[in-house]
């Protein structure tokens, strides 16, 4: 019987050799992904787009499922072994024929990563009435996680790599009011407790798709320069982070640690491929390791053990079948 993660049981560096500084070239070296079918979602820009690439020049077919198909083409235009599908994470009927579609067509799926997201929203809701982030960030993975699991099953050896935050510090998860229905908003909140989410899955998934040789791992991939994440939030947010001055400048020692796009994929690459990662599931990693355990949010590194706690995994997934009325029983 394979180890869980619960309370952080397996939440330590392994000595990968990798660091901040490794790119996705660094962590591919070796890699050999011929025959394997792996589905990238925001895979067509900022870090999603870098996955992408490095696992079809691997030899990889990779699914790019996109909510703008003709940004999508225009942006993997040129790269061998890539599809592109149509899917809008804010919509579970888009998701649910995503999934079926590719059930269809009879292929195995040995990578499955959760890249796209969203962050530092105003307040929006889905067509359910959930609030923004909670259903992209989150509640989408889970719908579209259990969509795909036969055909990760079929691959006898697949990885689901969900890409968390080290925003999961703002806030654990709010099973009170997860949708901001009795509290005000506030986007850093909403943020915080939908990475948690992503934690909290992320470990209670491994430890029940075990038996079907599915391991599944949260990462963070650190502050990247050049992606499209943080274009809605305002000016004073970044400010009241400590990321800008009063004139809206960013601080030189926030830009001299911010990440490339190569650098900031390296992890979801690194999770989905490295061997070292065998009998190792439902862990957070983050800079081409395995996290340490942190509650301080200072720190910028590590993993809150509020994220990792069993009794909360086991409520979120009953929460999160009630919310999306899907009985997900791998």
């Amino acid at each position: 019987m394979e180890k869980n993660n619960y309370q952080g049981a397996q939440q330590q560096p392994i000595g990968s050799g990798f660091n901040a500084k490794s790119t996705t070239h660094d962590v591919i070296q070796n890699i050999d992904l011929t025959g394997k079918v792996a589905i990238v979602t925001g895979g067509n820009t900022g870090i999603g787009l870098e996955t992408t690439k490095v696992l079809a020049a691997a030899g990889a077919t990779v699914i790019v499922p996109a909510r703008d198909i003709e940004k999508a083409k225009k942006n993997l235009e040129g790269i061998a072994n890539v599809e592109i599908a149509a899917m809008d994470l804010m919509s579970p009927t888009s998701i649910d024929a995503f999934a079926e579609n590719f059930i269809a067509s009879g292929r195995p799926l040995h990578l499955l990563i959760n890249n796209a997201g969203i962050m530092w929203v105003p307040l929006r809701r889905d067509e359910r009435g959930i609030e923004s982030q909670l259903a992209t960030n989150y509640l989408a993975v889970f719908q579209l996680t259990s969509g795909l699991w036969p055909a990760l099953k079929k691959a006898n050896g697949a990885r689901v790599i969900n890409v968390s935050s080290h925003g999961h510090h703002f806030a654990s998860f709010n099973f009170d009011d997860p949708n901001f229905l009795h509290r005000e908003y506030e986007t850093l909140q909403g943020y915080g407790q939908s990475k948690t989410a992503v934690n909290l899955f992320s470990m209670e998934l491994d430890v029940r798709g075990q038996s079907s040789h599915i391991r599944s791992y949260a990462v963070h991939p650190g502050s990247i320069g050049g992606t499209e994440l943080g274009r809605e939030a305002p000016l004073e947010l970044f400010q009241k982070m400590g990321f800008m001055d009063a004139d809206g400048n960013m601080l030189p020692e926030v830009a001299a640690s911010l990440k490339t796009v190569p650098q900031g994929a390296a992890t979801t690459v690194w999770c989905a491929t490295t061997p070292l990662l065998e009998h190792i599931g439902g862990v957070y990693c983050e800079d081409g390791d395995i996290a340490v355990l942190s509650s301080d949010i200072t720190d910028q590194k590590g993993v809150n053990p509020y994220s990792l706690d069993e009794n909360n995994a086991k409520k979120l997934w009953k929460l999160t079948e009630e919310m999306t009325g899907i009985t997900f029983n791998p």
